[in-house]
């Protein structure tokens, strides 16, 4: 009899945790959805998702908190809410979006927003991870970044510039600093016929750059939806290049476009990671080092992220917290830095490794 009860006794407690585990996680999603609709994020903030992460509508968040707060005691369902509505409300008042604020009650899982709908995305355990430490990051006074460890450092300071950077006085941009320089080759256009341009500046810039000591790596914009088109990309690229020192990455460089006729977010995710694989595969068999650009809505949701365990990763994020928890080589943090020699905004990177 008392093993009967020891047992019962045991049940009901595990009942009452996993109770109160479901309302933490429904109570704090609930409210934060509420607040979602007072305070519209801005382009849906770093949008991502993962195909094997946990997603609800507002719905069935309602139905999901309704059945939990039938099956939990008041005095549970009252602490719970103040300690969650504290939580929220000090990353609120202090400045934070609401996907910064939710962040910190998952910490198993990548927090992300994709078309008007918040992500739970389980941290995978089988990816390789970023070893960079928050307490090593440097802000600068001029809003740059820098990666330091045991005082010296470490990541070196990087630009990324296109036709939209006009004409740049690279001696300048060298005197400023800037190691290397990514210089966009072509994009392929969205609509339904997807033709290839060049960049116009691609030439000077790779000149320019090269002439001035700094090195250069490359990429391409792409909108391709089939193999054949990303082995046409990448052929693009390499003729380009031909006769060039080119020493950092070739980049492929696959977004979401906010276009309505973007050619590649029509595709599915295992078409796209085939084509993304095919232009990596072509620039590696050229002997160049390939590397893939995206942000954290094309790693989490777009694309199969695994299946790049072997590329470069350059990640794009606006922020100054290391809160991706995959490896990457190069950040993308700034898409209004200003570096003297180019005229307006230019995106400002930092790598954690030398080519």
């Amino acid at each position: 009899m008392k093993r009967k009860k020891k047992e019962i006794l045991f049940y009901a407690v595990t009942v009452i945790s996993c109770i109160t585990a479901m309302c933490i996680v429904i109570v704090a999603t609930v409210l934060i959805y509420d607040r979602l609709q007072q305070n519209k994020e801005k382009d849906a903030v770093e949008v991502s998702a993962d195909v094997n992460g946990i997603t609800y509508s507002e719905e069935e968040v309602d139905l999901m908190l309704a059945t939990a707060v039938a099956n939990a005691q008041d005095s549970t369902r009252v602490e719970v809410t103040e300690s969650i509505l504290s939580q929220i409300q000090l990353g609120l008042e202090g400045g934070g979006t609401v996907v910064d604020t939710l962040r910190p009650l998952y910490p198993e899982h990548v927090v992300v927003v994709s078309n008007g709908r918040f992500h739970f995305v389980p941290i995978r355990d089988e990816l390789k991870k970023s070893n960079l430490l928050q307490e090593n990051l440097q802000v600068l006074e001029n809003g740059e970044l820098q990666y330091v460890e045991n005082g010296i450092v470490v990541s070196h300071k990087g630009i990324d510039v296109s036709r939209y950077q006009k004409d740049i006085d690279w001696n300048k941009v060298a005197a400023a600093g800037v190691e290397y320089a990514f210089i966009r080759v072509g994009i392929r256009g969205w609509g339904a016929e997807g033709n290839i341009a060049l960049d116009e500046k691609f030439e000077d810039n790779v000149q320019g750059a090269t002439a001035a000591g700094i090195k250069v790596g490359v990429y391409f914009f792409s909108q391709a939806v089939n193999e054949e088109e990303a082995a046409e990309e990448a052929a693009v690229v390499l003729e380009a290049i031909s006769g060039y020192n080119i020493t950092y990455p070739i980049v492929y460089d696959v977004e979401k476009t906010s276009n309505p006729d973007g050619r590649m977010n029509q595709i599915s995710v295992e078409e796209r990671t085939r084509v993304a694989r095919v232009f990596i595969d072509k620039i590696k068999e050229a002997g160049y080092t390939p590397m893939i650009y995206s942000n954290m809505e094309m790693w989490s949701v777009l694309i199969d992220m695994a299946s790049f365990e072997d590329v470069e990763k350059w990640f794009a994020y606006y922020g100054t917290n290391l809160y991706f928890p995959y490896e990457y080589a190069v950040w993308q943090y700034s898409d209004t830095g200003r570096i003297d020699g180019i005229s307006g905004d230019v995106d400002l990177n930092i790598s954690f490794k030398d080519w």
